[in-house]
């Protein structure tokens, strides 16, 4: 048991593990794109003005005024009064000193050099981890004594707005990160309510199929090792253990059968072959035999079929769903009880009615009948040969037709069980 407990927590660590880290990738890779979306977006416009100015071939000698004086009334609206123009001759040195002013050279683009390499491209300059600035360098084939002119915006502003968005998206995704461990533990946990629940029950059905196994393979076994002890006797002498080990054989038969069905239905591995077929006709066919076994025990068995409809289903499924709940009618009924079978249709769907006037089962019993080895009383269905595996078969072939049933308890006395199969 403890093994166990260690083995489903482990578990359900690394599946929160696996939730934490994907939640985390999410957080992060979305934190990156959200952050390099903003950034371009905020460069984008100063970086649209300089390839504008640089496209229209706007060129300033070291005469020229600056900022410039716009020539029309368009270069006067897409002129940015934040960009700065500097001129560089061959030998690297700026020709419009004195028009972009001696302070603002000599406190920020002094010892800023000609770059010859990147020509074309917007590129990102800082000065002195104060001052931020989108530039762009091209080549002047306009002017003889201006080699590049280089064009700067100043996005301080842009910076401030970036730098606090980097801080509030760390932040949240901080928080996002410590909510998704909450998330991760939540999830893990769901995960594993599946997993626990298909645990207990493999392990409930395995307990339960060993054990109705091992009874009857012990009877077989006790009366053949008697019969060992006693060689030279005649079966006539022996007929009791005999028939009794026979009986048990096809008890065992039975049970490893209707094993061999429910784990095929558990593994998808048995599909329906259906076709269409008329209802009434094959619930009819299927209940001549227990007419005959109803009368010989006393018993009635009625039928008013009233569907008239043409079903696409599995004919030999539908027999073995039939003959399931007929099998169990006649083995809690007693003399003088009847057995009913009613079809219908209603709501697109054709009912199926199976009822009977016996013992019925309990009200806090009903909800359990379905489930794989129960019976109300062990005693009593061992004794009738039951091993509480037929409903749960039923159930599976009903479910595999896309269909519902269930139990309901009579007014009198005895028990229900209404099927309902889409047509």
């Amino acid at each position: 048991m403890m093994d166990k407990n260690r083995m489903l927590r482990n578990q359900q660590m690394k599946f929160m593990i696996y939730n934490f880290i994907a939640f985390t990738l999410i957080f992060t890779i979305f934190g990156i794109i959200i952050l390099s979306q903003v950034q371009n977006t905020l460069y984008t416009k100063a970086d649209e003005e300089m390839q504008n100015y640089k496209n229209r071939n706007v060129n300033l000698t070291p005469r020229d005024s600056f900022p410039p004086e716009p020539r029309d009334r368009d270069r006067k609206m897409s002129f940015n009064p934040r960009m700065i123009i500097l001129h560089w001759n061959e030998t690297g040195e700026i020709m419009n000193q004195a028009q972009i002013g001696t302070q603002f050279y000599e406190n920020l683009i002094d010892g800023l050099q000609m770059d010859e390499q990147d020509l074309d491209v917007i590129k990102h300059l800082n000065f002195n981890n104060l001052y931020n600035f989108r530039t762009i360098s091209y080549l002047n084939d306009y002017e003889d004594d201006i080699y590049i002119t280089q064009l700067l915006v100043n996005v301080d502003a842009e910076e401030t707005v970036i730098d606090n968005f980097e801080t509030i998206l760390i932040f949240c995704t901080v928080i996002f990160i410590l909510l998704s461990i909450t998330a991760s533990y939540v999830l893990s946990r769901k995960t594993m309510k599946p997993i626990m629940i298909s645990w207990s029950k493999q392990v409930e059905f395995v307990e339960n199929a060993s054990h109705e196994l091992r009874t009857p393979l012990t009877i077989i076994q006790n009366k053949l090792e008697l019969l060992l002890t006693k060689p030279n006797e005649k079966i006539v002498d022996r007929f009791e253990n005999i028939a009794l080990s026979l009986s048990e054989t096809r008890r065992l038969n039975k049970l490893t059968t209707d094993l061999l069905t429910l784990a095929r239905a558990d593994s998808t591995e048995t599909q329906f072959v259906k076709k269409s077929i008329d209802i009434d006709v094959l619930i009819e066919q299927a209940c001549v035999p227990y007419v005959e076994i109803a009368e010989s025990q006393d018993k009635s068995l009625w039928m008013q079929l009233d569907s008239k409809m043409q079903l696409e289903a599995d004919a030999s499924r539908i027999h073995q769903l039939l003959v399931i709940i007929l099998d169990n009618a006649l083995k809690y009924t007693s003399k003088n009880d009847s057995i009913g079978i009613k079809t219908s249709y209603e709501d697109h769907r054709i009912v199926i009615e199976i009822s009977d006037t016996g013992i019925g089962i309990r009200e806090e019993n009903v909800r359990h009948i379905f489930d794989r080895f129960y019976r109300e009383d062990q005693a009593r269905t061992r004794e009738k040969g039951g091993f509480g595996l037929g409903l749960s078969i039923a159930q599976w072939i009903v479910s595999g037709h896309q269909g519902t049933i269930k139990a309901l308890q009579n007014e009198n006395k005895g028990t229900t069980f209404v099927i309902k199969l889409p047509k």
